[in-house]
């Protein structure tokens, strides 16, 4: 769970930076929900195969899961929004953490940090 707080956080932090230089560019979070894929039984056996069954009526399938990220970066709606977490395509609030801009400039600037040469 750490990495998609890490993606809430990178996404608000680069939209702040983005906005502040005044770049006509958005940068935006999702979550696509619970995707069920057609993966996960290829190599776990029969248990997986029945338990897959059972929660894929309660799971997105694939084109389902892609429809909050392809509303984001396509549709018009959307168009100069920035900064903003989504969910079912819908504008969201994300976790009280992922709404942290002490803790997204903080994680920005430890990336920075491990990145720079």
């Amino acid at each position: 769970m750490e990495s998609k707080l890490a993606n809430i956080l990178h996404a608000n932090e680069l939209a702040r930076r983005l906005k502040e230089e005044a770049v006509n560019i958005t940068a935006n979070s999702l979550h696509p929900g619970g995707v069920a894929t057609t993966n996960i039984t290829r190599h776990h056996g029969i248990f997986i195969a029945i338990l897959k069954t059972l929660i894929r009526f309660t799971m997105k399938n694939v084109h389902q899961g892609a429809a909050t990220t392809c509303y984001v970066a396509l549709h018009p709606q959307v168009k100069g929004v920035s900064g903003e977490y989504f969910v079912d395509s819908n504008v969201s609030k994300a976790s009280s953490e992922g709404r942290d801009m002490d803790l997204a400039k903080k994680l920005w600037d430890f990336s920075l940090n491990l990145t720079t040469p």
